[in-house]
């Protein structure tokens, strides 16, 4: 369980690095430009509750199986695609369902929600196994 903790400690610190260089950074201007009219002020607790449900998830989908694959690849692959289902969850609903929903942010979203996964999934695991977690 000790285990447990590090890698989620680990894989939450990463995500949240690579997160908000891509929400401060990169994405600010396009999300104001594209989606101005249709963003509101952050409510903090549903934020929060994403990012844990998110970090276990991309640990018990993508983290622990490729430890147990021995496998980097495997667990890259495993993340980028569980990133791919999870934002494409959000994004093309509301591409469906949301009248001024802009199509280029799908697009760009479910690029970053593949990289970020995938590339979090990736450095978990060869902290893991680094360190001789899991």
């Amino acid at each position: 369980m000790n285990d447990f903790f590090k890698l989620y400690g680990v894989a939450t610190i990463s995500f949240l690095v690579l997160d908000l260089i891509w929400l401060l950074l990169i994405a600010n201007k396009l999300y104001q430009h594209y989606l101005g009219g249709l963003l509101g002020q952050t409510k903090i607790l549903p934020a929060v509750l994403f990012y844990l449900l998110y970090i276990g998830g991309m640990l018990f989908f993508a983290v622990y199986p490729g430890l147990a694959k021995d496998s980097l690849v495997y667990t890259m692959i495993a993340g980028g695609f569980l990133g791919l289902l999870c934002y494409g969850t959000y994004d093309l609903t509301n591409l469906a369902t949301m009248k001024d929903w802009p199509v280029v942010v799908t697009i760009l979203d479910l690029i970053w929600g593949t990289f970020v996964t995938a590339a979090t999934s990736g450095i978990t695991f060869y902290i893991a196994q680094h360190f001789k977690w899991g």
